[in-house]
């Protein structure tokens, strides 16, 4: 299985990303954001956490306007996976392959810690390797995470099985505790918890190990 990990300026968790999808046995290539092109026969692209351009205008909204994007869309709507994760959910949003927007922190402030998440949605890919309602520790880190949609879309996404996980403690605000969407067909995955960051017992936790590993042994068999 092969996966690639964008890289813009100010992103910070994009090696991360590599490692636990290495650990999990997926080739992995790094790619540039003025790159044009993802490496050929790449089943799986992420998108990192961090401060893509300083998260200015928008968070997301000058990175989703990066070269390589017009590639992730296309990769998209061939059927491919994208995974966006903190930043690059919000990159995700702004680039109109997920709804909804991650407004600012209702308390107004960044906040980073360990949460418990419920797993909504045991189907995906990414999310097979647990059964609906398993609870799950994931670290937190944004200031921008507050889950905002209108409620025509909230009713779709919860009528149609596309929320992966709620927080079992909101600590943002986000409508209807969601800390994690699906696209509709299942194959593009947003959310603000870092599962990269609970990849290894040794640095704290490896919840987010099984991520990897489900969805790395999922496109294998593909």
């Amino acid at each position: 299985m092969k996966a690639a990990v964008i890289t813009f300026p100010g992103s910070n968790c994009d090696r991360d990303l590599a490692v636990a999808f290495r650990n999990a046995g997926a080739e992995v290539s790094m790619v540039w954001h003025k790159d044009t092109d993802l490496p050929q026969g790449v089943d799986v692209v992420a998108v990192p956490g961090g401060f893509s351009f300083g998260d200015y205008l928008r968070c997301g909204a000058i990175a989703a306007q990066s070269p390589i994007c017009a590639a992730v869309k296309a990769h998209a709507a061939r059927g491919g996976y994208v995974m966006g994760i903190c930043n690059g959910f919000q990159v995700l949003t702004e680039m109109g392959l997920l709804p909804g927007a991650l407004m600012r922190n209702a308390g107004l402030k960044y906040i980073c810690k360990p949460l418990s998440l419920q797993v909504e949605n045991a189907t995906s890919a990414f999310t097979s390797g647990w059964a609906a309602g398993d609870v799950v520790s994931f670290p937190i880190a944004h200031h921008d995470g507050n889950y905002t949609t209108d409620a025509e879309t909230l009713a779709r996404l919860n009528g149609e099985g596309r929320v992966a996980f709620r927080y079992t403690d909101n600590p943002n605000g986000s409508v209807d505790d969601i800390a994690g969407i699906l696209s509709e067909n299942g194959r593009v995955l947003g959310m603000m918890p870092h599962p990269e960051r609970a990849a290894d017992a040794r640095l704290g936790g490896s919840d987010g190990a099984r991520m990897f590993e489900t969805l790395t042994g999922a496109l294998a068999l593909v």
